[in-house]
């Protein structure tokens, strides 16, 4: 996600069809780097017209009220359409953001200390100072329990807006962000773990983990095929639905089970290729747009099989699951819980509340002076340094839109709030400040001289 990684299309096909001509767009959408924002804003923004319509008791109906059935007689499970996308469908959010954490960690930006220093103490700074403003202000009242809602990024709004800046939001700066995003995820799944649980069944607890001690053991013994994690992974979901523990931690749980190392190492897939490629050269290759003979299909077959087993599990299920989480679940968790009132009534209550203004506060200013004091102090004391071209300005901006919490902000607004009220002005500041946020920071890296050579 943090890196630069070269794209190479399919070949040509030698006739299009019409529906190609329908395909392209949509095609040339989803390879926009803000394309996922651009979605999810829209689905935020349908909600709230929703909500704010003549048809606004639908919206309820469709997401509180209307229930699904899954499974059979007692072994099932009935839920309102809202939790069964909270619940199931945001572990899978949890279970993309938990391969990342672990690819970073392991492969990436985080592998180096020198390196991951900068955006963890930024994050660090961005989790603790909005936090620490939220409870000061909310400070002897029951909103105090709100204090993990301003610590959220939502990685999808900020790399959006930064994708849109082209060359005035340098590589290195996207980095950052990206990598600051993902250890302020991390430290938002420990705070949901462990501050947003209410009760604990130990008996499913220590089921789950018995299930996840075998997901880890599954990779020491070779298991490379994703079937037998995904499988095991829902019944680690249900356990820990079953214990109390909000059932999203089961993702990030797989997600550290599985591998990152692949079943063919790189010079021997390299040697295979060549061979492969030859032996299909060698049986004649025509301009004509007929198929391959059946000794070349056979080949282009096992060309496939093996382009398969060189990628690693992680790197397969990241792939798989980035557009459908991208592209369905998030936007589909925003239209289901971003409908809130903007009534003038509301916003004033809202913006009026110890909540609406811890929020606020939290997200607008905590934020950025959590992330931009704490990342200045790191290179102060000479434990990081900024990245290549990047400036001071760079980060002020990048700052600024890490105060775009949105979805994971909302997603723990939920559990900290159950009142429909308290609820309400937890939506309305979150989308406010994150806003506001999101204009400040583009403002700022808009209005800031590219680098040399950008």
């Amino acid at each position: 996600m943090a890196g630069t990684t070269r794209r190479y299309d399919t070949p040509p096909p030698q006739r299009r069809v019409p529906l190609d001509a329908f395909a392209a767009p949509f095609a040339r959408f989803v390879r926009f780097e803000a394309s996922s924002g651009i979605l999810l804003l829209a689905a935020a923004v349908a909600a709230i017209v929703w909500v704010n319509s003549p048809g606004a008791g639908s919206y309820e109906a469709a997401w509180n009220n209307a229930t699904v059935t899954v499974g059979l007689n007692q072994w099932s499970l009935t839920k309102p359409v809202v939790v069964w996308i909270n619940d199931l469908l945001m572990a899978l959010f949890f279970l993309l953001v938990g391969l990342e954490i672990k690819r970073e960690l392991l492969r990436g930006e985080l592998r180096s200390a020198r390196r991951a220093a900068l955006p963890i103490a930024g994050a660090i700074g961005g989790m603790a100072v909005p936090a620490a403003l939220y409870a000061a202000i909310n400070a002897g009242r029951p909103s105090i329990d709100g204090w993990g809602v301003p610590m959220a990024t939502d990685i999808a709004f900020a790399l959006g807006i930064m994708a849109l800046l082209g060359t005035r939001a340098p590589l290195g700066l996207r980095v950052f962000l990206a990598s600051l995003a993902i250890v302020d995820d991390l430290g938002a799944l420990v705070v949901i773990a462990l501050f947003y649980t209410e009760r604990i069944d130990l008996q499913a607890l220590g089921g789950a983990g018995v299930v996840l001690a075998v997901l880890a053991a599954l990779g020491p013994l070779g298991v490379r095929r994703l079937l037998p994690y995904l499988a095991l992974g829902l019944l680690l979901w249900l356990l820990v639905l079953k214990s109390g523990v909000h059932a999203t931690i089961a993702g990030v749980a797989l997600a550290a089970t599985i591998p990152i190392t692949s079943r063919i190492r790189a010079p021997d897939f390299i040697a295979f290729l060549r061979k492969a490629t030859s032996d299909i050269e060698a049986r004649g290759v025509s301009e004509a747009p007929a198929d391959l003979s059946e000794a070349q299909r056979s080949v282009a077959l096992a060309i496939e099989g093996a382009t398969q087993r060189v990628e690693s599990p992680l790197r397969r299920l990241e792939h798989a699951l980035l557009p459908f989480v991208s592209f369905v679940i998030v936007p589909l968790f925003a239209l289901a819980n971003a409908g809130v009132a903007v009534r003038p009534d509301d916003l004033v209550a809202a913006g009026s509340s110890p909540i609406g203004i811890g929020i606020v506060v939290g997200l607008l200013a905590g934020k950025p002076l959590g992330v931009f004091g704490f990342s200045w102090l790191a290179v102060r004391l000479g434990v990081a340094s900024l990245p290549e071209g990047v400036r001071w300005r760079h980060v002020l901006g990048a700052a600024f839109l890490s105060g775009i919490g949105f979805t994971m902000a909302l997603f723990i607004g939920a559990l900290a709030f159950s009142d429909p009220t308290d609820l309400a002005r937890v939506k309305v500041a979150i989308l406010g400040a994150s806003l506001l946020a999101g204009a400040a920071g583009l403002g700022i890296l808009a209005t800031t001289r590219p680098p040399k050579g950008g």
